[in-house]
């Protein structure tokens, strides 16, 4: 079997939750049941408590917070440059602010930088986004 061959297989579920599905890639734009489904079990195959902790991974880590925090975070944003790509910085409004971290590196360096960011006192909400990185391959010089 080729690795990008495509497979059929039979799936069972209750009635409701099919109507339930149907109703959500409708929704989402999908043109079918396999479409959605192999987006589903894509992201499952990506969630960070599926990955092991040894795994290169990039992403993002998107907080909410209120502007005070601005001291602390950049005193850990350093202590984790290595992982840190970039940043965007937004001002939702005079007391809150979003930032977006994009991050590369070891899957449990960047769970430590998203703890540390979410004890933070005046952080509202974090969350680290991550996917798997394939291994580069060597450039051929033709």
């Amino acid at each position: 079997m080729e690795d990008n061959e495509l497979v059929r297989f039979g799936v069972s579920m209750n009635r409701d939750l099919v109507e339930q599905f149907d109703e959500l890639i409708v929704h989402q734009g999908y043109n079918n049941r396999s479409e959605a489904l192999r987006d589903l079990v894509r992201k499952a195959l990506i969630d960070p408590n599926q990955l092991r902790l040894d795994e290169p991974v990039a992403g993002t880590i998107v907080l909410v917070y209120h502007h005070h925090l601005s001291d602390g975070l950049t005193e850990l944003q350093h202590r984790f440059h290595h992982e840190i790509v970039s940043t965007m910085h937004i001002h939702l409004n005079a007391q809150q602010c979003l930032e977006i971290i994009v991050v590369r590196g070891v899957l449990k360096r960047l769970k430590e930088l998203q703890q540390s960011i979410q004890v933070l006192k005046q952080v509202v909400y974090a969350e680290l986004s991550v996917t798997h990185l394939e291994p580069e391959e060597p450039h051929s010089h033709e």
